[in-house]
Formats: structure tokens, C-alpha cells, sequence
């Protein structure tokens, strides 16, 4: 397996390949990162593969608390991918626990974690041998036919930035940093699994320029309308579960925390990132919450009442 593996460059690109042409390679082959239409149907008809993901993701979420997001997003993936391929039965509760530990395990191999990742949980006497850890690695990696390097949507969102034709760098970062925080919401949300990553980049984008830059948002839609690669009905329907998951999430943060803590605050609280991580995904992420404050109160008012 090859490591230094970077979610939003994920194939090794050489110095004398185009720009265009990684662009175009990660257009073509996002497909085979995605979860099977048979898995999502299973999801949709709330059979048990459903509670199987449900109880996987909190197992996974909760193994992966106190690493970046990034690596938590990249394990989900190849849970999804995984269950897609080998369903199985949720009779033994222990073989979700070995199936969440080694989907973070492979991720933290991955983004080259020097980490270890916990075994055992609180309720539990039993703790996974590294054998153990292994093999059930070994049977994600088969199923995944050892594509690690996922092209996830963090893949196109400098592509469809580069769209919007940005002077000013702050609100690049800052339109930017949100769309990520939405997709970080999202990945919960089992519908969106039959989107492309593409497609779930550019309603991640488009949203957050709801949000941030009203004035620009229709020569933002336009644009991405006329990217070839995109299906515009799939991306106008994802665009609108995008928004109501942006809208629920940042209500509902402030719900939770005094009127007087600012939004600025509010961002910080729920995107509070292990302070070890040095990753340039959060450093940029974090760097841009004060210049994204104002746009999101703004934004959070005319969603109530707006849409396309």
C-alpha cells in the first residue's frame, strides 16, 4: 500500500502531467470510489445494512475523536465502500467494533498518523490482537480491490473555486473553509451516498456562497451549470439536501451555546481540531472562521427565506 496520501490530491501525480489532465482522471474515476447503487437501496428500504452503517459510524467517529475530521471522513468512505461489497450479518456486535477499528486503522495508515488506534472499548474486557486488526484489514482491502486512495469531494474543491474566478484570497479561504465544514456534516446523511463527490463539492460550495456571497451566488450556479462534468439535475437535488444540512447544523450549534458567544465562537466549539494536527486542511480551515462570522448571519436569515 502506498502512503503519503493527500485528500485532495489522491492520485500521484507526476510534474509532466497537465493540470487538466488530473482534473479529467479524477472526473473519470470518482465512480469507482463510490458506494454500489445495490448498498444504497439497502439503505433506502432501512434494511439492516442501515443499522449496521448507523452503529459502524458512531464506533468509527468515536475510535478517530481525537484526530483530525479528515481521517474520521476517509474511514466512513471505506466503510460505505466496504458494506457495499461484503454485507453481513449484525449478529455479533463485537465484528462491527473489528470492522470500525480497522477502517480507522487503514486511514490513519493513510494520512501517516504515527498514532496507534484504540482497541478496546470502555464496556468491553476483550481487546483486538494486531493479527486480528490485520486480517480484517486485509478483507476491506480485497473488497475495496486496494483502492485506498479515495477521490473523495475534497478533490474538487479548488476546481470549482477556480470556476468562480476569485481576486481576493480571504474570501477564497473563506468560502472555502465552509463548504468543507458542510461536507464534513453531510457524510452522515446515507442519501447523499448516490451523488458523486463531484457532485456533493460543488453543493457544498454553492451553498456556502449562499451563505457568505449573495451577490455572486447566481454567477456561481451558472458556472458550475456549465461544467461538463456535472449532471445539473442530480447537482440542483444535492444542492438542495446540502442546504437544509447547513442550515439544521449551524441552528443548531446555536441552540447550544449562549446568546453572547459569538458565531465566530460557535464555529470554534464545534470545529475544535486536535491541537497536534498540522494538517494545511484545518490550519486554512480555522485561519478563515473570523471572515466567514458575518456572511454566516447574514446567510442563516436569507436561507429561512430563500432557495433557488
Amino acid at each position: 500500500m502506498e502512503l503519503d496520501y493527500n485528500l485532495e490530491n489522491p492520485l500521484p501525480i507526476s510534474h509532466e502531467f497537465l493540470l487538466t489532465d488530473s482534473i479529467n482522471s479524477l472526473f473519470n474515476n470518482e465512480a469507482d470510489h463510490m458506494a454500489s447503487n445495490g448498498y444504497l437501496q439497502s439503505l433506502n428500504d432501512t434494511s439492516f445494512e442501515f443499522t449496521i452503517r448507523d452503529k459502524t459510524i458512531s464506533l468509527i467517529l468515536q475510535f478517530s475523536q481525537n484526530f483530525d475530521p479528515f481521517l474520521s471522513y476517509l474511514a466512513i468512505n471505506y466503510l460505505d465502500r466496504f458494506l457495499s461489497c461484503q454485507p453481513f450479518s449484525d449478529g455479533k456486535p463485537w465484528i462491527l467494533r473489528l470492522v470500525a477499528v480497522s477502517c480507522v486503522s487503514l486511514a490513519m495508515k493513510m494520512r501517516k498518523s504515527e498514532s496507534s488506534v484504540p482497541c478496546m472499548q470502555n464496556d468491553e474486557s476483550f481487546i483486538f490482537g494486531s493479527q486480528t486488526i490485520e486480517r480484517m484489514e486485509l478483507l476491506i482491502l480485497g473488497a475495496l480491490k486496494w483502492r485506498m486512495r479515495s477521490i473523495t469531494p475534497f478533490c474538487f474543491i479548488n476546481y470549482f473555486i477556480s470556476l468562480f474566478k476569485f481576486k481576493d484570497l480571504p474570501s477564497t479561504q473563506a468560502l472555502r473553509a465552509r463548504a468543507l465544514e458542510i461536507i464534513l456534516k453531510a457524510q452522515n446523511e446515507f442519501k447523499l451516498l448516490e451523488f458523486k463527490p463531484s457532485i456533493i463539492a460543488a453543493s457544498a460550495l454553492l451553498s456556502a456562497s449562499h451563505e457568505l456571497f449573495p451577490l455572486q451566488f447566481q454567477c456561481f450556479k451558472n458556472a458550475i451549470l456549465c461544467c461538463s462534468h456535472v449532471n445539473k439535475d442530480n447537482f440542483l437535488i444535492c444542492y438542495k439536501m446540502m442546504q437544509e444540512i447547513a442550515l439544521d447544523e449551524y441552528e443548531s450549534v446555536l441552540e447550544m451555546v449562549p446568546s453572547e458567544n459569538t458565531p465566530a465562537n460557535v464555529l470554534d466549539l464545534q470545529y475544535n481540531y486536535s491541537s497536534s494536527s498540522s494538517s494545511s486542511e484545518i490550519e486554512q480551515t480555522n485561519a478563515s472562521y473570523e471572515a466567514t462570522t458575518l456572511g454566516l448571519e447574514k446567510g442563516l436569515k436569507r436561507r429561512k427565506i430563500g432557495g433557488l
